[in-house]
């Protein structure tokens, strides 16, 4: 279906993409439903299109969710049209619900994918040090506000770090919310989710409960808790360590004393473990 599709490109500037995907009209329900049967039915193109196209806006506004991440936004936009995308193609409109709210976990499930390919540790923590304090800042605050510049100077000199990794680690676990209002004075101000979504639940507890919390610390730490001690040796040295120290499957093929590829084996079962760990307690 990808390949017949004639999407916005990102060739220019990603402001330029986001005011072109909000040009694309919003689609009523009759309407949506009606695209939709024809999608199903006779597996029209230019229906599918016309639903991606009235949808592009949201794919935005969630991607702006993580920013925290330290990825480029036009690659998470990408990502989560992909994931559109998928949901165009799988949605039923005999349920009864908006396209927008079945394609809320198709879109998040394609940015947590990008996530878990392209995030390291290293981006974020590159000492030792570092690396302790982001395993300990979550559970070493006193509630979700920002923290004050004494409770910052008393987490550095207890983690042996300095006051600007404290305020820099902070920010970026905090990340950046969903927007649930339109970018800019120049966007379509009849838009917004709040008034799209229709199925009786509020948008806030919506998005923001399902707001990603499974790549961050605490999430991260307790998937890593659940591995065995081969398992979680092995997920440390592949994608924990710091970068000129990261282990190759040879080099561990070789200090376990097993395949390369069974560590492979091993390392994809582990991932797969923590994944879904994560995702129970998102």
């Amino acid at each position: 279906m990808t390949n017949a599709l004639t999407l916005p490109t990102m060739g220019g500037s990603i402001e330029g993409y986001i005011q072109s995907v909000n040009s694309f009209p919003m689609l009523s329900q009759e309407k949506e439903a009606s695209l939709a049967r024809r999608l199903r039915n006779h597996g029209d193109i230019d229906a599918a299109q016309q639903l991606i196209l009235s949808h592009l806006r949201f794919v935005v506004a969630i991607a702006r969710g993580y920013k925290g991440y330290g990825l480029p936004q036009a690659d998470l936009i990408q990502e989560g049209n992909i994931g559109l995308m998928k949901a165009v193609k799988r949605f039923d409109p005999e349920r009864g619900v908006r396209l927008v709210s079945f394609a809320v976990h198709w879109i998040k499930a394609e940015i947590h994918e990008f996530i878990m390919r392209n995030w390291r540790l290293v981006k974020i923590a590159t000492t030792k040090q570092q690396r302790k304090l982001f395993f300990n800042l979550r559970s070493m605050k006193h509630g979700l506000d920002t923290m004050n510049p004494q409770e910052v100077e008393a987490m550095a000199v207890q983690l042996g770090v300095k006051t600007d990794e404290v305020v820099e680690m902070e920010k970026r676990f905090n990340g950046s919310d969903i927007s649930l209002e339109p970018a800019s004075d120049e966007e379509d101000d009849t838009f917004s989710p709040i008034s799209y979504l229709t199925d009786g639940t509020e948008p806030s507890q919506l998005l923001e409960k399902k707001q990603t919390t499974n790549l961050r610390a605490e999430g991260l730490q307790q998937s890593l808790d659940c591995l065995d001690e081969r398992s979680r040796h092995i997920i440390e040295a592949r994608w924990l360590k710091e970068k000129d120290d990261t282990a190759t499957l040879h080099d561990l093929a070789e200090e376990l004393g097993v395949s390369a590829e069974r560590v492979r084996q091993i390392e994809v079962k582990a991932l797969q473990k923590m994944r879904g760990i994560m995702e129970i307690s998102a």
